[in-house]
């Protein structure tokens, strides 16, 4: 998306030749197919830890507190979760960010104030899920193990594994104005 973003603000004449179905099919394909090696790797390490507690009890199972509850020493297995998750979250918050970057100074230069607003708001709800995703991943997956308290890990995967897919559709529909109409609508009729 932040790629699509940055094609669309950037080069918005050559946007149909650079995002190509061949490019978005390709681009889906590759999130997707590095989305199943990190979850099968994290998942093929953690279910040959042996653990003491027959019942797991936490909300939804992140791999830094399941590993805690393995008898055995699993500093091998925290290495290996370190490194995917600086592959899987570092890089591409920076990419993005650096994709964002170009955007913004891109839209500085549009003489019209009508124009930046309008690319402004094309850009600012994505951006919106993406701080909130990747700021609760990265504090999830790389705060030290010493500041790990249950509830704090219950809240975090809740927000970036629930709350941020629930926003998408929320934030994307309210820059339409057909829903933004129906939304005040109903907001008027109620207080009527």
């Amino acid at each position: 998306m932040g790629y699509d973003r940055y094609v669309a603000i950037c080069n918005p004449l050559r946007y149909s030749v650079i995002m190509s179905k061949r490019v978005c099919m390709q681009l889906v394909w590759e999130t997707c197919s590095i989305g199943l090696i990190v979850a099968m790797t994290h998942v093929s390490a953690v279910f040959r830890l042996p653990f003491y507690i027959p019942k797991l009890l936490h909300f939804f199972c992140v791999i830094r507190p399941v590993m805690k509850l393995s008898c055995i020493d699993t500093t091998v297995n925290e290495i290996l979760t370190m490194t995917i998750s600086v592959l899987v979250i570092l890089i591409p918050k920076g990419l993005v960010f650096i994709s964002y970057i170009l955007v913004i100074s891109t839209i500085l230069k549009i003489a019209s104030a009508e124009g930046r607003k309008k690319d402004f708001a094309t850009c600012a709800s994505h951006i919106t899920v993406v701080i909130v995703h990747y700021s609760c991943a990265s504090i999830a997956y790389f705060k030290p193990n010493s500041e790990n308290t249950r509830d704090q890990d219950q809240l975090l995967s809740v927000t970036y594994t629930v709350i941020t897919p629930l926003l998408n559709p929320v934030v994307y529909t309210l820059r339409n104005k057909e829903v933004k109409d129906a939304l005040c609508r109903a907001i008027s009729q109620k207080l009527s």
